[in-house]
């Protein structure tokens, strides 16, 4: 079983800068992927930002160039940096983990969810 310990988030202005923090304990066999996806009031959840095992970033248009997705080379971790915060940023932020938990079954570990929440 992996447990997902999110960090960070709360209350910013237009402009200003955020960071979240997510630790993973537990087993994991083989990682696949680990980001954050983010669900704002009455919309879906959607990707925010996504590191592969190679190391690869995948960030969701509207966030390139202000968030930078960073992955810990000692422990399954990531943190992500929001900078130049917008309105629209505001939602409930999810660390989620991809991973192989034995040889042959995967699946998705989903972290409780940070609000953040950016006034205009």
């Amino acid at each position: 079983q992996v447990h997902l310990e999110e960090s960070g988030g709360g209350l910013a202005p237009a402009g200003g800068s955020l960071r979240l923090s997510c630790v993973a304990s537990g087993n994991i066999f083989r990682l696949i992927t680990m980001g954050w996806y983010r669900q704002a009031p009455g919309k879906e959840r959607e990707l925010v930002a996504l590191k592969n095992s190679s190391g690869l970033t995948t960030y969701d248009d509207s966030v390139k160039g202000r968030f930078i997705l960073s992955k810990s080379n000692t422990k399954t971790a990531v943190s992500l940096q929001m900078h130049s915060l917008k309105p629209e940023d505001t939602a409930v932020y999810y660390c989620n983990v991809r991973a192989y938990y034995s040889v042959s079954a995967w699946g998705d570990t989903w972290g409780q969810g940070t609000q953040v929440t950016v006034s205009s």
